[in-house]
């Protein structure tokens, strides 16, 4: 007799199971998009991905809730694991991209408990991840599983600073802690991209790494120095507090080699693409990661255009257009290609067989 156990998943209990640790970077690539549709002056536009980043967000939690009372052994094996762990940094920076939009929108009370939530989150897993993958061994080398999702850790950081950025006018009273907070998480994102970054490269040295491992998230190398220039230039912005005038001028020192350093990347990882998927014929199809090449196009977007305006650079300003409508093109690919591939996983499970 076959038990409940023993019978095949469906479709969409198995994508439920492996449901990607990543996929809050759907509410990153959207939100970001939004923001720099706002930001250029498309309105209709710019609200209409908010919602879907809103909408998506609500989503995602249900279902990684859900992911985490049913299928508990697949979620522990994400959470420990290097390759993906840092992926749930997504949540974080998801978390906060979407509260600056909510912001922009002039939706503050919805905004503060979000970036409230999403610096709560952050000083939890900013501890809980790296615990569970240095700590848990299981026989293999970390260093060789070393990838690109762990450059969304600095991106979690750098999103708190920013949050902290926007919600200051907001609160009454002193201030100084919102300033702590903001530079000292913009602080450990700089210090930890350095720290990643040189794993990184120490992975590819003595391990190589093939077309098939070159996959997506390596791109949130430039995101993570893209959403720097972002946090570094809303510090500046902030008012006055003992942190924020002790590390102004440095800050403002760093955001055109943050963004230069940005440029410098994208044509490497464009070339990277080359390699992967024409001359190695790695098949190009929509896997949930995509959403890691949406975020970091539009961050860099948003990126330029603020830098442009607030240093008066307007060539800077004319590269951020460019690459919002690039970033428009790519959110619109990857969200028709994530549509289909729900599309398929809904009728696969309707269409599955009783099992005998």
């Amino acid at each position: 007799m076959t038990t409940a156990a023993q019978l095949p998943r469906s479709a969409f209990a198995n994508a439920l199971a492996h449901l990607s640790p990543g996929y809050f970077a759907l509410v990153m690539g959207t939100g970001i998009v939004s923001m720099g549709l706002h930001l250029a002056g498309f309105e209709i536009a710019s609200l209409t991905l908010l919602v879907i980043a809103a909408a998506s967000y609500g989503v995602l939690w249900a279902l990684y809730l859900w992911r985490a009372v049913r299928y508990r052994t697949e979620m522990l094996a994400d959470l420990r694991g290097p390759e993906m762990a840092f992926a749930y940094f997504t949540v974080v920076a998801g978390t906060d991209v979407l509260a600056v939009r909510l912001v922009q929108q002039g939706l503050i009370d919805i905004a503060i408990p979000l970036f409230f939530f999403g610096a709560l989150l952050w000083f939890v897993f900013g501890y809980l991840l790296p615990w569970q993958v240095f700590m848990t061994r299981d026989g293999k080398p970390i260093l060789a599983r070393t990838n690109g999702t762990w450059f969304i850790w600095a991106v979690a950081s750098q999103s708190v600073a920013i949050g902290m950025a926007q919600v200051q006018p907001y609160l009454p009273g002193e201030t100084r802690w919102v300033g702590l907070v903001a530079v000292m998480s913009w602080s450990v994102g700089v210090v930890l991209y350095a720290g990643v970054a040189m794993l990184v490269l120490l992975r590819i040295i003595h391990f190589g790494i093939t077309p098939r491992e070159f996959e997506p998230p390596y791109w949130v190398a430039m995101g993570a120095m893209a959403i720097a220039v972002v946090a570094g230039s809303n510090i500046l912005g902030m008012q006055s507090t003992p942190m924020v005038d002790a590390t102004r001028n440095l800050i403002a020192g760093t955001v055109v080699v943050f963004w230069s350093f940005c440029v410098w990347l994208i044509p490497m990882l464009v070339g990277a693409g080359v390699w992967r998927h024409f001359v190695h014929k790695v098949p190009l199809t929509y896997v949930p990661t995509l959403w890691s090449i949406v975020f970091p196009l539009g961050m860099f977007a948003v990126a330029s255009i603020s830098l442009g305006r607030v240093d008066r650079l307007p060539l800077v300003e004319v590269v951020g257009d460019g690459a919002l409508v690039v970033a428009t093109i790519v959110w619109a690919v990857v969200f028709i290609a994530m549509l289909r591939r729900m599309a398929q996983v809904a009728w696969a499970s309707r269409t599955r067989p009783p099992a005998g």
